[in-house]
């Protein structure tokens, strides 16, 4: 039996849920977020919000970083390769509602079953530009019959009180708003070494600014920075628990052509670790038993197209379907599940 924790603990961080989830795994493996997955879903939680499958389309809107236009730095991330993760239609040069035509035409013919779609503003900083400027951006994507809602990508230096508070109109009119940040590692030593532009505490920061408005809030990680063991990997888990998000998203460390960490790695390789495929999932899933069980996982790993990578993939080419597939045997084998060990 795994061991309650004390009340004001559970009130703290989830109270009855929380409570639930130490007993209902023994009692009829089904877990608190609604399912028998053993970990809290990104496609449940759209089924839970929407009532059917969800599919969000990637926009470009023509934005750009702080930490490219000397704002902060001109150098950007030292992993940054935005056009890694762009799928084919999401082009700067369309328009908004030309992007938004073209994926959703692209997914109807991969997804069939989608039902509602989000517009994903995922390159770069997605609230770098002035409010009157991300008022007529937002309105285009709302614009659209099929659109239900956003998710916008951005880094916690970009956000305000006032862009918030537009975002929460948005919200207030029963439509679905995300902010995603990237938050990539809660480290310090780990951001200034790739050259992030902000600390941890901004991360913070931003993430309380997002939730006191009631808006759904994301963050993304980066497992595998130069200088971070696995036992650092681990133990953020207590950092992310600490911040009140709503979902989360894992990839691998992934070194692309063309970038500053491409040459970090020829000049020092021996800071660089890349898991075989089997200990990079343990290694996660050593992560995931410590989160707490009201995060929606949204990814725990990533793919990009081989023509990107400095080397080869240690994993081949292997698709988020299968490797999806692939954790949830591996959590099957172990006989744990996602908050196992939060406490």
């Amino acid at each position: 039996m795994v061991p309650a924790a004390s009340s004001s603990r559970l009130r703290a961080n989830g109270g009855f849920h929380s409570a639930l989830f130490r007993f209902m795994p023994e009692i009829q493996q089904t877990y608190p977020w609604g399912d028998c997955r053993r970990f809290n879903s990104y496609s449940a939680y759209f089924r839970r919000l929407f009532g059917g499958r969800v599919q969000k389309v990637a926009i470009d809107a023509g934005f750009t970083c702080p930490n490219r236009d000397g704002s902060v730095s001109s150098g950007g991330c030292t992993f940054c390769n935005n056009d890694a993760f762009s799928p084919s239609y999401s082009h700067k040069g369309y328009s908004v509602a030309r992007q938004i035509e073209e994926g959703i035409l692209f997914h109807r013919n991969r997804y069939r079953k989608a039902q509602k779609y989000l517009a994903y503003f995922q390159s770069y900083s997605n609230t770098y530009k002035p409010l009157s400027e991300l008022r007529a951006i937002y309105g285009r994507a709302f614009g659209h019959p099929d659109i239900a809602g956003i998710v916008v990508g951005t880094r916690p230096d970009c956000v305000d009180e006032a862009k918030l508070d537009y975002f929460a109109e948005l919200a207030a009119q029963g439509r679905y708003v995300m902010i995603e940040y990237g938050i990539e590692s809660v480290y310090d030593e780990t951001l200034r070494r790739v050259n992030r532009g902000h600390d941890f505490a901004t991360a913070v920061r931003a993430v309380e600014m997002t939730r006191a408005r009631g808006l759904h809030c994301g963050a993304h990680f980066i497992l595998g920075l130069p200088g971070e063991t696995d036992g650092m990997l681990v133990e953020q888990a207590g950092a992310i628990n600490a911040l009140p998000l709503d979902t989360v998203k894992f990839h691998q460390l992934q070194i692309f052509k063309g970038t500053p960490m491409a040459r970090d790695y020829a000049e020092h390789p021996e800071d660089y670790r890349f898991w075989p495929l089997d200990a990079y999932i343990d290694l996660f899933i050593s992560l995931l038993e410590r989160l707490r069980p009201e995060l929606v996982i949204e990814r725990f790993a990533g793919e990009a197209p081989p023509r990107y990578h400095l080397t080869p993939s240690p994993w081949g080419l292997v698709r988020n379907e299968r490797l999806l597939q692939l954790l949830e045997r591996r959590l099957e084998e172990r006989d744990t599940w996602q908050g196992k060990r939060f406490f």
